[in-house]
Formats: structure tokens, C-alpha cells, sequence
């Protein structure tokens, strides 16, 4: 199981996220991050507003690289990700 973590280089707007998602989780009154379980590779990504992320789960170093990479171009892709 590796956890790591990571910055996406921009805010996410986390309330549009869970709309547009599946198998997302996001109660901001009990934790300030949105979890999202991806399927593959088979990862949960906590994604933050201000861009940080941490994935757990991961059982190859690679899984956490093609997730994160994943995950970006997701949020790049449905305008979820905001640089400044």
C-alpha cells in the first residue's frame, strides 16, 4: 500500500467536482477534502481546494503517477481546475 502526495498546481472548485464525478464523497462540515475512489488503477485520491491530493492504496509506484496524471486531465478537461 503506498500513500503519497501531490499538487495539481491549481484550486479545484470541490463542489462542481462532485456533481461531474462518480464515486465521490464530499462533507465539508466533517473533513475539508473530497474523496474519490477511482477505479483504475484501483486508488482514493483525497482532492483539497487548494490543489493538494493525497492517493492511498496505490500497489506500484506507477499507479500513483498514471492516477495523478489521470486526475488532472479529468479536472482540466470538465474545467474543474483553475490556475492563477
Amino acid at each position: 500500500n503506498i500513500v503519497s502526495s501531490a499538487s495539481l498546481g491549481g484550486k479545484v472548485e470541490l463542489e462542481q467536482v462532485v456533481s461531474k464525478l462518480g464515486k465521490t464523497m464530499y462533507e465539508p462540515e466533517q473533513f475539508p477534502g473530497l474523496i474519490y475512489r477511482m477505479d483504475e488503477p484501483k486508488v482514493v485520491i483525497l482532492i483539497f481546494a487548494s490543489g493538494n491530493l493525497v492517493c492511498t492504496g496505490a500497489k506500484k509506484e506507477q499507479d500513483v503517477y498514471d492516477a495523478v496524471h489521470k486526475l488532472h486531465e479529468i479536472l482540466e478537461e470538465q474545467n474543474l481546475i483553475f490556475y492563477e
